[in-house]
């Protein structure tokens, strides 16, 4: 099934622009989709200051906010909100595309804007990239890069589903406030309303209303344990950790302009590995305690979902130490399962000759 025109319609892209590099470049539009965030829509306890204050961003996004026109607001937490949202505004603005800001933010040595906003523009640069996209693991897969998974085993499958999804199904059974009563008093037993990707069902992915819904199969076998790492065996046709893959290259080659291959690993033998990088919290420390033959325990190993190997396509690019030698990535859970990537780390830390 072709992808839909909108898909992924909650991210803001359609408000954005592109200039001749294809970067995205922040628009009005772009700017009013910000304030109709939950984080920054008027409720019904918003002060005047605050009405006064949304209302005049809405009509004008790129105007001066005087000082005592924020310190007006009453609500703490919402001051807060319009104090980020100007911070982030100012600086896309000043970098002049969503992707010069992310990287001028990820290399600055003090993120100051939250979470919330990262993952927003993370995910607004991966619509962008995958605008000719049609494989629905592949955009399943980009998922993981700006929402949080939870790992489970299920038949002898490793699955990935969104732990927000997940655990509003496990507290409510997706009724609300209602099902959580039910679910309470024991009249209603939980359900997990959620099917793993398939060829079968991947048109179905499109669907904005079940998205979420979907897990994605991270199925390897371990087959073998080696002193700097693990053996993997991927045993799905459709292995989700490809897919992974490939959005990771196409990451890489748009916002560093370096073609790269990555593979999930089936056999780690490079006993004298030159260069790693973790995709995640979990996977960085992993890999540097194996890089550094430090011991690492078997339920921290366990929590390794999967390792890759990235070559460049143009050796002449890394760092001449390391050039022609593979870079190892890693995947882990935190001790509760859950994934968190940090998309930026692969932006940060290759061995770019650029950067020697």
């Amino acid at each position: 099934m072709t992808a839909p025109a909108d898909f992924w319609p909650g991210c803001g892209f359609q408000a954005l622009a592109r200039d001749t590099r294809g970067w995205l470049v922040p628009t009005d539009a772009y700017l009013q989709w910000l304030l109709t965030r939950p984080e920054l829509d008027l409720v019904p306890e918003s002060c005047p200051a605050e009405v006064a204050l949304h209302e005049s961003l809405a009509m004008s996004s790129a105007r001066s906010v005087a000082p005592q026109e924020l310190a007006a607001v009453q609500d703490d937490d919402a001051r807060e909100n319009y104090a980020v949202f100007l911070r982030f505004r100012d600086g896309l603005l000043a970098a002049g595309t969503l992707e010069a800001y992310y990287l001028q933010l990820m290399r600055s040595a003090t993120v100051n804007v939250p979470a919330v906003f990262i993952d927003a523009a993370v995910q607004a640069l991966l619509r962008n990239l995958l605008d000719d996209c049609n494989d629905a693991f592949e955009a399943r897969a980009a998922e993981m890069l700006f929402r949080p998974q939870r790992i489970t085993l299920q038949d002898g499958q490793m699955l990935a589903g969104d732990r927000a999804t997940l655990d509003m199904l496990n507290e409510t059974a997706g009724l609300g406030e209602v099902g959580r009563l039910l679910l309470q008093s024991g009249a209603l037993q939980p359900t997990a309303q959620v099917q793993v990707l398939a060829a079968d069902n991947a048109g179905q992915y499109w669907q904005a209303s079940d998205r979420h819904h979907f897990l994605l199969d991270l199925t390897h076998e371990l087959t073998q344990d080696l002193s700097h790492g693990l053996t993997f065996k991927v045993t799905r046709a459709r292995s989700g950790l490809k897919a992974l893959a490939r959005v990771l290259e196409r990451w890489v080659a748009h916002l560093l302009g370096v073609q790269v291959l990555i593979e999930p690993v089936h056999q780690v033998t490079d006993s004298a590995w030159r260069w790693h990088v973790g995709l995640d919290v979990e996977s960085t420390a992993l890999l540097n305690d194996l890089y550094q033959d430090h011991p690492v325990d078997a339920a921290r190993m366990a929590r390794l979902v999967s390792l890759f190997t990235l070559t460049f396509a143009n050796p002449a690019e890394m760092r001449a130490d390391v050039a022609g030698k593979p870079v190892y990535l890693g995947l882990a859970t935190t001790a509760e399962g859950v994934v968190r990537i940090k998309p930026q780390n692969l932006l940060l830390n290759l061995p770019l000759a650029s950067a020697s």
